[in-house]
């Protein structure tokens, strides 16, 4: 760390509103963790938010897509919608980046510019594009009605060092154990604030948020999405945002006081946790053992090679065979029909080394991405 680098010094208090949703979120919390559900149940409840999370996050963008086409999208069952090739393209990157930040947050990945920076390219670009550098001009926010400008960012050449400061403030925010919901209520405040790209930045600083409370123990099982409540209530979530009456961030919001906008982030997740912890406890009372529909549909022979992949990221036709008893030449063929009903895929053609993987919908009913 450069010695004469400065640290963002974000201005709020923890007001009464805040200290009690504060307790709301370790109450909802506490009981969520210690609430037992079957590995079925669980999957679907993740899969299920990951699904809002994906729809409700782009079409604050401005995506034309329905909750159910999004998830058409997700599934493969429905390539592409005429004219909407964009929309189309935005739910499959979010969706993939949704998958990245748990794997990331699973693994306690460092927050990092670089993490920022691959998180934005595949939100803007897609899986497998190089890091996303800052914008080198000017990014006005206008109001898509008027034109007039709602916001002004800071200069691009301002752009780096407010960034780092701001990855240098999350670091010493944990290290002194601020909370974790307002570190990620503030992630998601300066990173908006600063605007650092030309696209994409609403939706990577939610993924962002995400990301901190997924990687501090606040990642609830995956069972909840902040992005679906930003978008049944647009107004509040722009308006809390708001901080300052002046549009230009030179012009006061550079120093703005917060308190506004954390209450209205920690007020909005502890509802959240308690809608989540709710619906854990309904279904652990009701003792359902329901399961996604993709599930449902292997026979007891598909559900056998599934289960193998609890502990493994591949599997090859003498894994299958020793598992189900039965001979190689009939494991083939069973897992030729696997791969054409898109659960299994390729992951390795050649002779020697053929192996076989999940689909990207079937490897999140194993449950191994998920941060707990």
């Amino acid at each position: 760390m450069n010695k004469n680098q400065n640290i963002w010094k974000p201005v709020y208090i923890i007001n009464s509103a805040i200290a009690r949703s504060l307790m709301d979120i370790e109450a909802a919390k506490t009981v969520v963790e210690n609430t037992p559900l079957s590995p079925a149940v669980e999957a679907e409840l993740r899969y299920k938010a990951r699904i809002r999370s994906t729809h409700y996050s782009t079409r604050i963008e401005g995506n034309k897509l329905t909750l159910q086409e999004a998830q058409e999208v997700i599934e493969k069952k429905k390539s592409g919608f005429h004219g909407r090739e964009r929309d189309v393209n935005e739910v499959r990157n979010y969706w993939d980046a949704i998958l990245k930040v748990e794997d990331w947050a699973g693994k306690k990945i460092e927050f990092s510019e670089d993490l920022i920076k691959r998180l934005n390219a595949i939100v803007d670009k897609g899986k497998r594009v190089k890091p996303t550098p800052y914008r080198d001009g000017q990014n006005v926010i206008r109001d898509s009605v008027s034109g007039g400008i709602v916001y002004l960012p800071p200069e691009a050449k301002d752009v780096p060092n407010l960034m780092t400061e701001m990855v240098l403030w999350i670091r010493l925010a944990e290290k002194e154990h601020i909370p974790v919901p307002i570190i990620a209520a503030l992630v998601h405040y300066q990173f908006v604030t600063i605007h650092p790209y030309y696209d994409g930045n609403g939706r990577t600083a939610r993924l962002l948020a995400t990301f901190i409370l997924q990687k501090d123990g606040y990642g609830l099982n995956g069972f909840f999405s902040m992005e679906e409540h930003h978008a049944r209530d647009l107004d509040n979530y722009y308006n809390s945002l708001t901080v300052h009456e002046q549009h230009n961030y030179y012009s006061g919001r550079a120093a703005a006081d917060l308190t506004s906008w954390i209450e209205y982030f920690v007020m909005l997740l502890a509802r959240v946790f308690n809608q989540a912890k709710d619906e854990a406890v309904k279904y652990a009372e009701k003792g359902v053992q329901a399961e996604p529909e993709q599930l449902r549909q292997l026979d007891h022979r598909a559900r056998v090679v599934l289960s193998l992949f609890v502990k493994k990221d591949e599997i090859t036709a003498q894994d299958a065979a020793v598992a189900l008893g039965l001979s190689s030449r009939m494991v083939r063929i069973l897992l030729k029909k696997w791969v054409d009903d898109q659960w299994l895929i390729v992951s390795d053609s050649s002779n020697r080394g053929r192996a076989y993987s999940l689909s990207a919908i079937y490897r999140q009913f194993i449950g191994n991405l998920s941060a707990r």
